[in-house]
């Protein structure tokens, strides 16, 4: 007899893919492989892998990818202060061309002709995994159920899955939805659909309220080598241990708590809300050193940037060419960037208290307001009079109309 034809679907083991995989392998009639992605979630995982089996699953592939979506994904963000309309720090959308890579790759291995998600058509995440998915095999078919079947609600997704025999516990404990990852967690829907209403303070995993954090200040020192976070308090860690460090010590202390409307690529507006304790750390210690060792007008023109590149990646463009252009832009801006940043935490604050480099721009006998030898005040007459010409010829030109 033929084998089946193989489809890879992105799982997690939730609702939404637990019915999408059993709807698969009926529609299809194919051999669904799931494929469960380890980005520090903080769930059992081989749980998971036992209900996709009882599911259907012919196969689970669940893959460890913690140290490559620091590594290659986050830290690259970092180095490009990248940030969405001002505050989002992107762990979502920085995790997703990761998954869909990974699974891209399964599929090819596998000879599947399709791969699979449980994005909804309303949705970043569905732009983000297809994206990708055509960046990296064009030829590749993918099923997006929530485009296709006519389970249209929640109520119909638990009916779907009681028929089937599909264990799904469902509970009002958390009327929202959540993704975690080792840089965030992220809040939406159900009670946070009413932009009036205040988050809940039981509802936050990794952050103490500021109210309730410590009342003494905790110092630390973090240290970067070209733009790339390598120690905490002098120790050498990889970015997994680094990273996990610094979410406990600014979880504890109420740093990373982010409330936004923001702009979905799809057209609406939609409301978030982010912990992100270590890398709101990362991002206000690493441009502390690019102040201390980075050029003005590359600074002005790396900064210039920023927008674009967040917005490349909540879009979900992170295998495109404009993307590989602009990363390089960045990682040629980096190469001074190292040194030692001191940073005092304390209730949801994160402020500097000292910072260091070899490659220091600053020159105390420069910027003292002191006597000094090197620099002639009386030369800033002809620069600022150089400055103003084009402003005085303005002038000059609108009195001669009069």
């Amino acid at each position: 007899m033929a084998s089946k034809s193989k489809i890879v679907l992105a799982y997690s083991g939730g609702l939404d893919t637990s019915v999408i995989l059993k709807w698969l392998a009926e529609k299809y009639d194919a051999e669904i492989i799931a494929f469960v992605a380890d980005l520090g979630q903080g769930e059992d995982l081989e749980a998971a892998r036992e209900k996709a089996l009882k599911t259907g699953a012919s196969k689970v592939y669940i893959e460890d990818l913690r140290e490559e979506f620091l590594r290659d994904f986050v830290y690259p963000a970092v180095q490009a202060n990248a940030v969405y309309e001002g505050v989002y720090l992107l762990g979502t959308s920085l995790a997703r061309p990761l998954i869909a890579k990974r699974q891209i790759e399964i599929a090819k291995k596998e000879k599947a002709f399709a791969v699979s998600h449980g994005s909804t058509g309303k949705g970043n995440d569905q732009v983000r995994f297809e994206l990708t998915y055509y960046a990296l095999d064009p030829s590749i078919k993918v099923i997006a159920p929530w485009r296709e079947w006519d389970l249209n609600s929640r109520t119909a997704l638990i009916d779907y899955a009681e028929k089937h025999g599909i264990p799904v516990p469902v509970t009002a404990a958390k009327p929202y939805s959540c993704d975690r990852n080792l840089l965030h967690i992220s809040y939406e829907g159900g009670i946070l659909e009413d932009p009036w209403s205040e988050p809940p303070d039981d509802m936050f995993e990794l952050t103490v309220s500021p109210e309730k954090a410590p009342d003494e200040p905790v110092y630390i020192d973090i240290d970067f080598e070209s733009g790339v976070p390598t120690k905490v308090d002098g120790k050498a860690m990889k970015p997994a241990k680094l990273l996990g460090t610094l979410n406990k010590i600014g979880g504890a202390n109420g740093v990373g708590r982010v409330d936004l409307v923001e702009n979905r690529f799809v057209g609406m507006k939609s409301r978030g809300v982010y912990e992100t304790p270590g890398g709101t750390i990362l991002h206000i210690a690493h441009r502390a050193l690019e102040s201390l060792t980075m050029d003005r007008e590359v600074m002005h023109l790396r900064d210039s940037l920023i927008p674009k590149i967040s917005e490349l990646i909540y879009y979900g463009f992170w295998y495109s060419p404009e993307m590989e252009m602009l990363r390089a832009a960045v990682d040629e801006s980096q190469k001074k960037v190292t040194g030692t940043i001191r940073l005092k935490i304390y209730k949801g604050n994160v402020m500097l208290a000292g910072r260091r480099s070899p490659n220091s721009l600053y020159n105390p006998d420069l910027a003292t307001f002191e006597e000094d030898s090197i620099y002639n005040q009386a030369d800033a007459t002809g620069f600022i009079k150089l400055n103003a010409l084009r402003l005085s010829m303005r002038k000059l030109l609108e009195e001669k109309k009069k």
